[in-house]
C-alpha cells in the first residue's frame, strides 16, 4: 500500500471547511483527477476519476464522520483499493488545518512507478491547494451533511 499524509490552513471556520467537505458531488470543482461522484445515500458513493489518462471507476462507503473533526472512508467496490481519512482542526475562529491522510494500493506497473516518484503525494497537496483556493473563493460551503456515521454503523 501506498500513504500520503498532507495538511494545510484554510482561511475560513472548522464549519465551513467540514461542510464542504461533505459534498462528495463538489469534488471535481477541486479534486483534479475526479471527474465525477455520484452520492448514492447517506454514506455511499460512485466515483468516476481519470488518473494518467485512464478510467477507474469504484464505490466508497463512509467508515466514520463526526461534525467538524472527521470523514473516513474506504473502497468497496471497483477498479481500485483505498482508504482515508479527512481531519478539520481549529486554528481559530477563521482558519482551520485541513489534514489528508490516504492509503492506496498501485493496480498497475504506472500507479506502482508514479507512487515511488512520488507523484501521489504531489497530487494530494495540489487537490488540497485547490480546496482552499474553492473554498476561500465561495466564501461559505455549497452545502452541508452534519449527520454522525460512527464506525460499528458501517461494519
Amino acid at each position: 500500500m501506498a500513504a500520503v499524509t498532507k495538511s494545510i490552513d484554510v482561511t475560513v471556520p472548522v464549519s465551513t471547511a467540514y461542510n464542504q467537505w461533505t459534498q462528495f458531488e463538489s469534488f471535481p470543482h477541486f479534486l483534479d483527477e475526479v471527474e465525477e461522484i455520484r452520492q448514492v445515500d447517506d454514506t455511499t458513493n460512485h466515483w468516476r476519476v481519470k488518473i494518467g489518462g485512464a478510467e477507474r471507476q469504484f464505490d466508497t462507503v463512509i467508515t466514520e464522520q463526526l461534525p467538524d473533526e472527521r470523514v473516513a472512508w474506504k473502497s468497496v467496490a471497483g477498479d481500485t483499493e483505498h482508504a482515508g481519512v479527512v481531519t478539520f482542526h481549529r486554528l481559530s475562529d477563521t482558519e482551520t488545518k485541513v489534514t489528508v491522510q490516504l492509503e492506496w494500493a498501485p493496480s498497475d506497473a504506472l500507479e506502482k512507478i508514479g507512487a515511488a516518484f512520488g507523484l501521489d503525494d504531489h497530487a494530494v497537496k495540489k487537490d488540497l491547494e485547490n480546496f482552499k483556493k474553492f473554498i476561500e473563493s465561495q466564501g461559505a460551503e455549497t452545502g452541508a451533511w452534519r449527520g454522525e456515521v460512527d464506525r460499528g454503523d458501517t461494519v
